[in-house]
């Protein structure tokens, strides 16, 4: 297709919105679940004109169905981690669109992977195959060219001691960790990192009690010394990410948008305070148009907060199709 170039670019406000309507009509006549979804809410592809107009797919469909744009080819298939019950899967057409996504999704928030020795604390992603933040780390942590960077399933003595020889060196760190995997290591370990960002990928994967954000970061910036704690918000039906440098504050790449719906009615929109609709024109091959689970709220520069997660889902169509 022709506009696969066009998604990475840096979008204007018009250049966004053609591109998302002429990703929206190939998906409508491309991809059967979506299109099956618009005719059970008799949404009509023609009469879909503006961005506003566009529905998002319940992502509860990537449990139940192959969502997936015909004639179904597949590189790859990512699968959630699956703690709530059945997995979501992802099926991809093209992985390279996601290398690409996420590579330039790095160096829009934080410059080259070549800058940066990359830890990865990931270990509940580790024990299971599948994992789409696996396979971006692991391309992350290549391109760092770094020798010391790499992966860690429970090995907290072991990355201590690295922290510590980085920060005598200066080294520039990047230390990426699943939420309960950062508060076991500070349990154990407190280390005054200079020279390090730590981010959290979100996510207790049943090991540890829920937290807010705020008492997350509190707890593991008490442990590093850290002031900010980053974040990123992906997920398995996603090819894009979305970053926080602080107080969990998200801002999309240019090829990403976030926005809420109404928490009553899902095909209303909601102007601050929601359940959070997403559009990654990455997800070109699949569906780029994903009411996710996801309470959050819009603040007026773009950014975005997660407030929490819908405790059920009752969409209109969701059902029809599961059932």
């Amino acid at each position: 297709m022709h506009w696969e170039r066009q998604i990475f670019q840096n979008h204007s406000t018009v250049s966004f919105e053609k591109l998302a309507l002429e990703i929206f009509q190939f998906q409508a006549s491309s991809n059967p679940v979506y299109r099956n979804y618009l005719k059970y809410i008799k949404v009509d592809p023609k009469n879909v004109q503006q961005l506003d107009d566009i529905p998002y797919i319940p992502i509860e469909l990537f449990k139940s169905h192959e969502v997936i744009c015909e004639p179904n080819t597949r590189e790859q298939v990512y699968t959630s981690s699956g703690t709530g019950g059945v997995q979501s899967q992802h099926i991809v057409h093209d992985v390279s669109i996601y290398e690409e996504s996420f590579f330039k999704g790095f160096e829009h928030f934080y410059g080259a992977a070549q800058d940066y020795t990359i830890l990865a604390l990931l270990p509940s992603y580790l024990e299971r195959s599948g994992s789409s933040l696996i396979y971006m780390c692991e391309k992350l942590i290549q391109a760092s060219e770094k020798e010391e960077s790499g992966f860690y399933l429970n090995e907290h003595e072991k990355l201590y001691s690295q922290l510590q020889s980085l920060e005598k060196k200066g080294q520039k760190t990047l230390l990426i960790g699943v939420s309960f995997g950062l508060l076991d290591f500070v349990e154990k370990y407190t280390l005054p990192l200079k020279h390090a960002i730590v981010m959290e990928t979100g996510g207790m994967k049943g090991r540890r009690k829920e937290m807010i954000r705020e008492e997350l970061h509190q707890a593991i910036g008490a442990g590093l010394n850290q002031e900010n704690i980053h974040s990123e918000y992906g997920m398995t039906e996603l090819l894009s990410q979305a970053y926080s440098k602080g107080a969990g504050r998200f801002s999309c790449p240019p090829w990403m948008k976030v926005t809420c719906r109404d928490v009553n009615d899902p095909f209303s929109k909601s102007k601050n305070r929601g359940g959070l609709n997403i559009i990654d024109l990455a997800n070109v091959y699949s569906c780029a148009f994903i009411a996710s689970q996801d309470l959050g709220k819009i603040h007026t520069d773009g950014t975005f907060e997660v407030l929490g997660r819908f405790d059920y889902s009752d969409v209109r169509g969701c059902n029809l199709m599961v059932g």
